[in-house]
């Protein structure tokens, strides 16, 4: 028999080919085009320290104008080992030699279309043997000229990639056998289901660059159209590919791409063999570009969002509060969050007498202890339910509101019988005079203790 008592008692998964994976951060390059996102070159140097604090293994940056340059000299001068500063090109040998004129980049991407829509209609070049002669003039000259390369795939998942991608991919990798593989779906139509055959289907696109053409490096770079782009990038994971190149928050074009913070906390908290990576500065990250950059981070959001380690409802607080292994899939402290209880419409006895007791404990600097059949705390449950029960209030009671009821029902009244209670426990033993709604409350009280939903 299995019992899970704990985070520690659930077993991890391993990813089958037992493949060492990592991650390339595109934030500062494709996350700059979000509409209505402008990075100034502090932001790319903010940006720049929160992946070093997490352990991020590469970025990709912009070298064409001088503001682009001059934030990745920066970087350069700090001279951190991860992320390491690589480049990013068109096809074209100008391209390449404006990596070159950075002293210090030894790697570039270079984006590659190979749809026909891209081909014809974008390029407007005369078809895929023209295409495939300027691709790989460009990857010979890279590598003539001492770079790395990646070679960025664009639109694979609209492409003929039996007929054409492939035979490419196979001449790519006879100039640099060592060249990293970028499968990109470009606008989102990739899929992470086995059972799915190309164009679409992620996982068959990095067997068969892995198994049947022998690629080394195979990264994955997903969009979120249809909101498949965190579940393809680790697909690409689990079926051999070694790199993911993703955006903080997802942010980029339309939809964005799959989010690091997402594949991070999956691998870390998730997968075996992933200590490398240290999550606590990305809530912090979250709020950098939340003011920074004027972004709105939904409260739900996973990982950074504020409600994920935010409880209401009754059932829901009142097993948190006896152990958050019951209703939290990770602690608050592995993301650098913070555990709130809130009051709304959905709270139970419990959660309210917990915030009582926090309150008084702040208010009189000691250890106080609210019992729950504390007539005081049950007048203000019922204060509280009449709010919503007239429809007077569709937000949660605020510290500041709670705070005056607990001065209301506990400080204009005597706090403790001292000849029961010891130094600051909050137990009555003689019964303050009950109305009678106030006994009808009192009565019903266990079956309100427990109010919420659970799902």
């Amino acid at each position: 028999m299995k019992i899970y008592e704990s985070y520690e008692d659930l077993p991890k998964l391993k990813l089958p080919y037992g493949n060492e994976v990592f991650i390339s951060d595109s934030t500062i390059r494709d996350g700059s085009q979000m509409p209505g996102i402008v990075l100034s070159r502090e932001h790319k140097l903010q940006i720049y320290e929160y992946l070093h604090e997490i352990g991020i293994e590469k970025l990709e940056a912009f070298v064409f104008n001088k503001r682009d340059r001059d934030a990745v000299e920066l970087m350069l001068d700090i001279g951190y080992e991860c992320p390491e500063i690589t480049g990013w090109a068109r096809a074209s040998r100008a391209d390449i030699d404006k990596i070159l004129e950075v002293d210090g980049l030894k790697e570039t991407g270079i984006l590659m279309s190979v749809s026909d829509t891209h081909i014809f209609s974008k390029m407007r070049l005369s078809g895929r043997e023209e295409a495939e002669e300027k691709y790989l003039d460009a990857l010979q000259y890279a590598v003539d000229h001492g770079l790395r390369t990646r070679a960025h795939l664009e639109d694979m998942t609209r492409a003929d990639n039996y007929g054409f991608v492939f035979p490419l991919v196979e001449k790519l990798i006879e100039i640099d056998p060592d060249c990293i593989i970028r499968a990109c779906d470009t606008v989102g139509y990739g899929m992470p289901f086995m059972d799915i055959d190309e164009p679409y289907g992620i996982p068959k696109i990095i067997q068969h660059l892995k198994k049947k053409i022998g690629v080394k490096n195979i990264e994955t770079h997903i969009h979120d159209d249809y909101g498949f782009g965190s579940a393809s990038s680790i697909a690409g994971f689990w079926h051999g590919a070694n790199w993911t190149s993703v955006t903080f928050l997802g942010i980029g074009e339309r939809a964005g791409n799959s989010e690091m913070e997402k594949i991070l906390l999956f691998l870390v908290d998730r997968v075996e063999g992933f200590d490398k990576y240290n999550l606590k500065s990305v809530t912090r990250f979250a709020e950098f570009m939340e003011k920074a950059l004027g972004l709105r981070v939904p409260r739900n959001k996973a990982v950074v969002g504020k409600n994920i380690f935010a409880h209401e409802s009754g059932i829901h607080a009142a097993g948190v509060l006896k152990d958050p292994f019951n209703y939290e899939p990770y602690s608050p402290e592995l993301v650098g969050g913070k555990r709130f209880l809130l009051i709304g419409d959905s709270s139970g006895l419990e959660v309210i007498r917990y915030k009582v007791q926090e309150t008084l404990n702040d208010l009189l600097d000691v250890e106080a202890i609210v019992e729950k059949d504390d007539t005081r705390l049950l007048k203000i449950q019922r204060e509280i339910q009449k709010l919503y029960d007239n429809e007077e209030r569709v937000s949660c009671i605020s510290d500041e509101e709670l705070l005056a009821y607990v001065e209301k029902y506990f400080l204009y009244q005597p706090i403790c019988n001292p000849a029961y209670a010891g130094r600051g426990k909050l137990k009555h033993r003689g019964k303050i005079a009950e109305s009678e709604e106030e006994k009808a409350t009192r009565l019903t009280s266990d079956e309100s203790k427990e109010m919420g939903s659970v799902d």
